[in-house]
């Protein structure tokens, strides 16, 4: 087989550069000069470009090569020097190879990146009318650089949380998304790490009752080039350039090595209010796309090696992401830089976990996602990965990709069954009694077979991808159009309800079933079994104006506004969470036996119609079905006091009541012989001192819930 290849280089003096070492991958300073090491398969060589302070370039081929890894070590080259790759090899598209040295690379292993990409022809490889001609352009004016760093940070005996999974609270958030509009976070370091480690920011999550925040994605990524077309940004980041790098843009201080630093410090300040810091990360796809796509890092070093290409045609992509390409896991070299990628957050970064985008494609072997696959494999014998916080989005856009329930232990999930069936049950949609009864004691049906726990299931009614919580009461339809897609993109099945009418409204009735219902989800979700995941800013009301995509906004539309907070839904949500926190028979390590405990004739859990009768098999079958309640036995929950006793946790009744009009709930026979105080009632304020004497009914409003409980003893 014969390949084009492009003109030989230039002879380079190789006099300023020593053999260095192939490990480890990257640039790596260590004093008096730095090493630089890169893999390619395929390359006939690597020329390391030094890019100088007014942006020349010097280009320096790397002298040797050891199993692949191409590297040389520099003396005298420091923190801060910015640099980048162009690689020498064969061009045959229809063969996967596509090696063009007027393709300014950026490193794979690179920790920090400066600048940003500026959309030219020259990023792509190819000849616009021609993708078998090799595209001349130097891309180095339009791209950014890799920046050497130095690892040294003063971590001051930093510890994690270690917050024990099933009580953890996890926030979805974004870095300037949560910090653009916030009063008391000065100005200059709003969108920042800086911002997000601020005081006023930090005091506010404490006191919500956060233990753990789930960073959206900040390895450092690339604007798309139709949504720069359009006057838009990617602003949710799921389109990676650097597995390594914190995104530059999110520095108040610099992007040249300074946002290492001020992302430790982030991490350091959550650390010392005891709240960890998991990152949502993207290893299924880059922002290389298809073989349309640009040539900014792997497909320029190795395309074949970190792409799964199509075995009819290698010049084409599969993909099982819907962005033009996937990752190959099946290949050692990719394998290697996600687990690289990954030991460094953790062993560098200091970060407790990670939510895998897309994890689906992570885990397919030659077409189907494989629960044995070389990704799980190395997961789990790895000693530092699998010491931290796993979550799956257990899903991909292939075929038999939607795999919730199959991944394996050590894996939480997020759980999009308990989204589905919450939604629906407080929609008012029918046959949904059965399901919600599962969702919210834990989802066995998904989990147990595998001997997972409860904290498997990562609950969750809303997330970045969808509607916000107050959205999801007020529209029943998509309203994207300022994406610039005419309204096509987006989910159109949202299982929402407007409450009466569509957006917003003066109607104060239509308000008061938003209000109720949007309780009575916080509540579902917050006192369920799991591991609950809320919304940034739907604890205070936030809207999208019903664009349940808003990928593509970073403004105010997407950002949380302070201003217009709704404070009372912010103090109920924080008194769930401290009811979650205060007792443990919401947050159960095993799952519900439905037994006898400690003797007693009443069981660990029970069902209850709204009249007190235990619910039947034939109750469970009625499809119109909207309301019941929830017994949960404190005495399944014993812990030790500060003195040696035995404490038993409070008994809860909980009652759920989707329907459009009022019901009387009577407390079930077994449970009626003694007097319980209302801790909750979605449709109105209670302050925990109304009692619920025996033989007394309790109102429950339309589309509410009412928590009862009652104290627990202590021997």
């Amino acid at each position: 087989m014969t390949y084009l290849r492009d003109p030989a280089p230039e002879r380079h003096d190789t006099s300023a550069i020593w053999p260095g070492s192939m490990y480890p991958l990257g640039p790596t300073y260590d004093g008096d000069g730095t090493n630089f090491a890169v893999y390619s398969e395929v390359a006939d060589l690597v020329e390391l470009c030094l890019i100088d302070p007014d942006g020349s370039e010097r280009r320096i081929a790397l002298p040797e090569t050891t199993a692949f890894v191409h590297h040389g070590y520099m003396p005298g080259v420091q923190p801060g020097q910015r640099y980048g790759y162009r690689v020498h090899g064969p061009w045959s598209p229809a063969q996967g190879l596509v090696c063009n040295p007027s393709n300014f690379l950026v490193d794979p292993y690179t920790k920090a990146v400066s600048g940003h990409v500026e959309w030219d022809e020259a990023l792509y490889p190819a000849d616009p009318f021609d993708g078998d001609v090799m595209n001349d352009k130097d891309s180095l004016p339009f791209m950014p650089h890799s920046v050497v760093v130095d690892d040294n940070f003063d971590w001051e005996g930093d510890k994690p949380p270690h917050v024990p999974l099933h009580r953890t609270v996890v926030y979805e958030t974004h870095v300037r998304g949560m910090t653009m509009t916030h009063p008391d976070v000065p100005a200059g370091l709003r969108g920042t790490y800086a911002a997000m480690a601020s005081k006023p920011i930090l005091d506010y999550l404490v006191n919500l009752g956060i233990t753990a925040v789930e960073l959206m994605p900040i390895h450092q990524f690339v604007d798309d080039h139709f949504l720069v077309d359009r006057g838009l940004h990617n602003y949710w980041g799921y389109n990676t350039l650097a597995f390594l790098a914190p995104h530059g843009a999110y520095s108040s201080s610099g992007d040249t090595g300074q946002q290492v630093t001020e992302f430790k410090a982030m991490v350091k300040a959550f650390h010392s209010a005891g709240i960890e810091v998991i990152l949502d990360v993207v290893y299924n796809h880059t922002a290389e796309g298809n073989h349309l796509g640009p040539m900014m890092s792997l497909k320029g070093f190795d395309n074949g090696q970190y792409y799964r290409l199509s075995p009819e045609n290698r010049r084409y992509y599969v993909d099982f992401t819907g962005t033009g390409n996937s990752l190959d896991m099946r290949h050692v070299q990719t394998l290697q830089l996600m687990m690289d990628s990954l030991r460094y957050w953790i062993l560098e970064m200091h970060v407790d976990g990670f939510r895998f985008d897309l994890a689906s494609t992570l885990a397919r072997g030659l077409h189907d996602v494989d629960r044995l696959s070389s990704f799980f494999d190395l997961i789990h014998q790895d000693p530092v990965v699998n010491q931290v916080k796993l979550i799956a989005e257990p899903w991909d856009v292939g075929p038999g990709g939607y795999q919730v329930g199959n991944f394996p232990p050590l894996w939480s999930e997020w759980n999009a069954k308990f989204r589905d069936g919450v939604r629906d049950f407080w929609r008012g949609a029918d046959e949904t009694l059965a399901d919600f009864a599962s969702r919210i004691t834990g989802s066995s049906d998904l989990y147990a077979w595998s001997g997972r726990v409860p904290s498997a299931s990562i609950n969750f009614v809303t997330a970045h991808d969808g509607f916000t919580l107050t959205d999801l009461v007020s529209y029943n339809e998509k309203h994207n159009e300022s994406n610039g897609d005419s309204n096509n993109d987006g989910e159109s099945h949202n299982r929402s309800w407007n409450s009466g009418v569509e957006g917003p409204t003066h109607d104060h009735t239509i308000r008061t079933v938003r209000n109720t219902r949007k309780r009575s989800i916080l509540t579902t979700l917050l006192l369920s079994q799991g591991v609950p995941m809320l919304l940034a800013g739907d604890e205070i009301g936030k809207t999208q104006h019903g664009n349940n995509n808003a990928y593509c906004h970073d403004s105010e539309l997407s950002w949380i506004d302070w201003d217009s907070a709704d404070s009372e839904l912010h103090d109920f949500t924080t008194k769930l969470i401290r009811m979650r926190r205060d007792h443990p028979i919401f947050r159960r390590r095993r799952w519900f036996e439905g037994r006898p405990i400690h003797g007693d004739h009443v069981t660990d859990m029970g069902w209850f119609q709204p009249d007190g009768a235990e619910m039947t098999s034939d109750d469970w079958a009625v499809g119109y079905a909207s309301s019941l309640s929830v017994f949960l036995n404190g005495k399944a929950i014993t812990r030790r006091g500060r003195r040696g006793e035995r404490v038993v946790d409070d008994d809860f009744l909980m009652m759920f009541n989707a329907q459009g009009a009022p019901l009387e709930f009577s407390l079930p026979v077994p449970l009626s012989e003694r007097c319980w105080m209302i801790d909750i009632d979605t449709a109105r304020r209670v302050d925990g001192s109304e009692v619920v004497q025996p033989g007394e009914s309790i109102p429950v409003g339309p589309w509410a819930t009412v928590v009862l409980r009652r104290e627990g003893n202590t021997r």
